[in-house]
This record gives structure tokens, sequence and C-alpha cells, in this order.
């Protein structure tokens, strides 16, 4: 008798297909059906989100964005921008000439104050005493490229040291950018002494030479600072005629 082969192998049978292989041995879902499956139901849960870094393949856990460490292959574009040190160096060079513009016009520079003539000096007898009112020029030079205010002018006028006239002027002039003002102001000298009194009312001589010297001060504000500037010179009246001729003053002596 022969042998029946049996086609029961634990309750299961095995079954070939044509080519000879195990059917059972395959698998009732393929991968990539697998792979779309489980994409699909993260999805659809909406608790994962594309990682930033990962070409958008990657996921990751909705929430915790702020948590995560991002690694950045070295080989990124995002690592390598393009036109960086040319970005850069119109940056540098842009912030350098707008700081040099700035410093070169708000650097504060020089306000001068110079003589420049007596313009006219008028002469009146009083008693022993004689009144002598000398209007003078000044030049407030102003290199900046700000307004100056000037204020508080003040001049004391000496005859061999001694004080013969004050003046004093709160609100001078304001001198605009790039200029120069022309000011001009009158000081009182009234002369007591008596040999100076004599001298000066002496009708023999043709000239009565008087001899002053002038110590000026002046406050001037510009660019959000005060400044203080002196002058010294030293010019020469008649005093026993009046004058409207304008003569140029002395420098002082040395």
């Amino acid at each position: 008798m022969g042998t029946v082969p049996s086609t029961c192998d634990g309750g299961a049978g095995l079954k070939h297909d044509g080519s000879g292989q195990d059917i059972d041995h395959q698998p009732i879902i393929e991968k990539d059906e697998l792979k779309r499956r489980s994409s699909n139901r993260r999805d659809s849960t909406g608790e994962t989100l594309h990682c930033p870094t990962c070409q958008g393949t990657g996921r990751i856990p909705r929430g915790q964005e702020s948590m995560l460490v991002a690694v950045i292959p070295c080989n990124d574009q995002r690592l390598r921008p393009r036109h960086t040190k040319l970005y850069v160096a119109v940056s540098i060079s842009v912030c350098l000439l707008v700081s040099s513009l700035v410093l070169f016009f708000l650097f504060p520079r020089s306000v001068l104050l110079s003589p420049v003539a007596v313009k006219s000096s008028f002469v009146y007898f009083i008693e022993d005493k004689v009144q002598i009112n000398i209007t003078n020029v000044l030049n407030i030079t102003n290199d900046n490229f700000a307004a100056v205010q000037a204020y508080n002018l003040t001049v004391q006028a000496l005859n061999f040291d001694t004080v013969v006239g004050t003046v004093s002027i709160k609100n001078v002039a304001s001198v605009k950018p790039l200029s120069i003002k022309t000011y001009s102001f009158v000081i009182p000298i009234k002369l007591t002494d008596p040999d100076l009194s004599i001298y000066c009312k002496k009708a023999s001589l043709p000239v009565h030479i008087l001899y002053v010297h002038l110590q000026m001060s002046m406050t001037v504000y510009y660019l959000a600072h005060y400044e203080q500037l002196s002058l010294e010179t030293y010019e020469y009246i008649d005093c026993g005629a009046n004058s409207t001729i304008p003569h140029h003053v002395q420098p002082p002596p040395p």
C-alpha cells in the first residue's frame, strides 16, 4: 500500500504557488501601506508637527517645539547664507560714515571774540569831572554748524590800573552757524582824578590822548554746553573833544 501525503501540519496546510514560494511567509499588509497608515494616523490625531530641520520628513511632538534642540547638518544651505560678507561690510561702512558725519557736524568748534574798532566817543565836561561815552565794536565769530547764543557781556575799563568805567549786558546776540556777528556797545567812562580832568580840559593842547585798557568777558551757549570767553585790548581816545571817526583798537602788549 502506498503512503498518502498528509495535508495537515498543526491544523494548517502548506500551500505553494506556482513559483514554488511559500505564500504563508508573505505579510498580509505591505510595508509601504503600514507607513502610510501610520503617518495618516499621526496626522489625524494632531499630536505631531513637521520637523523644521529634516526637510519636512521628520515629526516632533506638538507642544514641545520650545524644549527641543534642532540639529542642522553641516552641509545645510541655511548655515551658508549668500553675500554675508558683503552685507556685513556694507553695514560697517554705513555705520562708520554716519558716525563720521555726526562727529563732523556736531563736534564743538571755537567761538572767537575779537575787537574791531572804536566807533565814536562823546565827551562831557561836568564841573571837575569828565564823562566820556565810548562806542566799541566787537566781532563774534561762530565756526560751528549750530547757532550760538551770547550772554552776560561784562566790560571793565581801566586807566593805569584804576577802574574808570564798567558795563554789563545780559542778552548780547544770537550768532548763526558759520557766520560773524558784529556787536556794538557803549561803555561810560568817568574821570574823577583832578589832574586828568585838567589835562582833558586844557584848550592849549591840540590832542588829549587817553589810553584805556578794556577787559571783557562773555558767556556763550552752543551744542548743549556753556563756554566762557575773555578778551583784553587797549584803545586810545581824545578826552578833550568829540570824535565820530572810527579807529582801530590796539592789541594788548606782550
